[in-house]
């Protein structure tokens, strides 16, 4: 997805990676335990859980982390976390889906109403941009993983539904309910995958000129820093000529 690895590397270049690191090891835990309680402790047993794990080894979150955060769910002391999706009209109209977990819905109701006003967006009713994305399982390979048509030939095989290649890597879609038996099947093939996870993809993207940029990475970087917020999806765009200037 354009927008999301646009925000990636304009994330880098703002030199937020321990911020946005120790973020990502606190939302992965989060996730770990809530996969781990809503099903089994043992991630062979538990895809949603297998995955999660996968996740947070992928960005070296530590094994202890890893651990203590599954044992959290089996001693009866994790916190009741609700999963709640919010959607929202970024600036120049961009739709952006914010995926959340959390203890108190009303508090984090608020935080992401506020964010959207603030950043010059607006919170809309749940549905309102959703239908602008199709939910898809997304499975990534780096670029040296097979050419082109080797890794057709191993997502056909495994059962998923498309792939796109570029120099920076594969990108490899299913469906959601498919994620894990295609990722294990791709992974007998290919050998380990980059990333496995569940994704809001764009059907459509929007261009957005400098300011419209800076703005909506506002916007993203202050919903990705709230502690409830799990993911931000937006159908944007940038093109290289903003990103330099970014």
């Amino acid at each position: 997805m354009a927008g999301h690895s646009k925000w990636a590397n304009i994330q880098h270049r703002k030199g937020r990676q321990d911020a946005v690191r120790s973020k990502m090891f606190s939302k992965l835990a989060k996730e770990i335990t809530v996969a781990a309680k809503m099903g089994d402790p043992d991630p062979d047993k538990n895809p949603r859980l297998r995955m999660a794990v996968k996740e947070a080894k992928k960005v070296s979150v530590p094994k202890d982390v890893i651990e203590r955060a599954i044992k959290k769910s089996v001693g009866g002391d994790a916190e009741n976390y609700d999963e709640i999706r919010y959607e929202g009209y970024g600036p120049a109209g961009v739709a952006v889906i914010v995926e959340a977990m959390t203890d108190n819905k009303n508090r984090t109701a608020s935080v992401v109403r506020s964010i959207f006003t603030k950043s010059g967006g607006s919170l809309a009713a749940t549905g309102a941009v959703s239908f602008m994305f199709d939910r898809m399982g997304e499975v990534t390979y780096p670029a040296t993983a097979g050419d082109n048509d080797a890794m057709m030939d191993a997502a056909i095989e495994a059962g998923a539904d498309d792939v796109e290649s570029s120099d920076e890597g594969h990108i490899i879609y299913c469906d959601p309910s498919e994620l894990s038996a295609v990722s294990n099947a791709l992974e007998s093939a290919l050998g380990e995958s980059e990333s496995t996870k569940l994704i809001w993809k764009p059907q459509t993207l929007t261009e957005l000129d400098l300011g419209g940029a800076e703005k909506l990475m506002r916007l993203i970087e202050a919903l990705e820093d709230d502690d409830d917020v799990q993911t931000v999806t937006a159908n944007f765009d940038i093109s290289d000529e903003v990103m330099a200037q970014l």
